[in-house]
């Protein structure tokens, strides 16, 4: 690549990506975030905090994939009109401003995952560097840790609409209960965990190896109270915990791999 635009969300994978390029091709790089109601502050903290700490040419664009009704209504398809929103801005900037390709932080596990918003990007001619040298999470964290990214323990970082169960409609409100909620539940301690949106109930889902620290009440009772602090008038936690992908399990037929 002699030149290349990236989509750079200020996760993990992406952030390994946009600081990688900006190694090898220099100013040949930019890096493009784009700012809409699905991505949460502290992302988007992230996104700017990484490219003044490693020099990127950085700029964040506005999306408008909320006012897509396709992308509102939440069905299974909800990541591709989300990646079309945002390769139409990525794709003609790129070509206004001279960078040869247009690329994004697709790894080698995502590959066995529902990823809708692959087809959109395959449609934009987008590269996907990472999976293309069959580059793992695992791989990414190696790699981002050896280069001193703050991101390479980070836990991954979807965007807040993933928080609504497909068939609920995703609005504004709903994404910032869930981040409202979710930036609590960090300020507590937790690291992994999702705030899923169920109308007037927040179902809390934290990693298996900090459940434990729910057995305490006064922590657990700190936990029911940021969730109803964001806006919810109900708390539920789910004993069960956190599991990548477990949205997706519904969409996926009987004999596909299952998301880690």
């Amino acid at each position: 690549m002699e030149s290349v635009l990236v989509a750079f969300s200020g996760g993990v994978d992406s952030a390994y990506l946009a600081v990688r390029t900006s190694d090898v091709l220099g100013a040949r790089v930019l890096a493009v975030t784009a700012d809409s109601e699905s991505l949460a502050q502290e992302q988007r903290g992230m996104a700017a905090q990484i490219a003044s700490q490693f020099g990127l040419r950085h700029r964040f664009v506005r999306t408008q994939e909320l006012a897509n009704p396709a992308y509102a209504r939440n069905d299974r398809h909800r990541c591709y009109f989300c990646k079309s929103e945002l390769f139409a801005h990525l794709v003609p900037l790129a070509r206004a401003e001279g960078y040869a390709h247009v690329a994004y932080g697709l790894i080698v596990d995502d590959l066995s995952d529902v990823r809708p918003g692959r087809r959109a990007a395959e449609e934009a001619g987008a590269r996907a560097p990472l999976a293309e040298a069959g580059l793992t999470k695992d791989d990414i964290r190696l790699l981002s840790r050896e280069r001193g990214l703050p991101t390479w323990d980070l836990p991954a970082s979807p965007c807040l609409a993933s928080r609504v169960p497909y068939g609920t409609t995703v609005t504004r409100d709903a994404m910032s209960r869930v981040e409202s909620a979710e930036r609590g539940l960090r300020r507590l301690g937790f690291r992994e965990l999702r705030v899923r949106h169920l109308g007037d109930t927040g179902r809390v889902e934290i990693a298996p190896e900090e459940l434990g620290r729910l057995a305490d009440p006064a922590v657990r009772g700190a936990v029911e109270r940021a969730v109803r602090d964001a806006g919810y008038a109900h708390a539920a936690i789910d004993p069960a915990g956190y599991r990548r992908g477990r949205l997706n399990l519904v969409v996926l037929p009987a004999d596909a791999p299952r998301p880690g």
